[in-house]
């Protein structure tokens, strides 16, 4: 279930990515872009498309981003690594083992 919703979710990234990148940037934040109002009033139609387009792919993404944070979370045992670790003392401290003596050849 978690693997569809993931593929999902990054088909609706994708999708989102190249929506937003077709937009024509109207504020010329960075001076590009033109800004004749003749332009601006041509385009209406399409900009109301890709601003509404834009917005529902958005909230899919919030959706499956909620999904997937919610099957993660109930999907592991609910212990953390650490209440896992036994407690510092409980056990003797592993000794090194014994090197092994050579063996010296019987009879020669």
């Amino acid at each position: 279930m978690q693997e569809v919703v993931l593929v999902v979710h990054l088909l609706i990234t994708l999708a989102l990515i190249g929506v937003v990148l077709v937009q024509k940037s109207e504020g010329g934040g960075l001076g590009v872009g033109g800004g004749t109002m003749g332009g601006f009033m041509t385009a209406r139609g399409s900009a109301n498309l890709l601003t509404r387009t834009t917005a529902i792919l958005a909230a899919l993404f919030f959706c499956t981003s909620l999904i997937l944070a919610i099957l993660a979370g109930t999907g592991g045992s609910g212990k953390s690594l650490f209440d896992k670790l036994p407690a510092p003392g409980s056990e003797a401290p592993a000794t090194p083992a014994e090197p092994a003596k050579p063996t010296v050849p019987v009879g020669e």
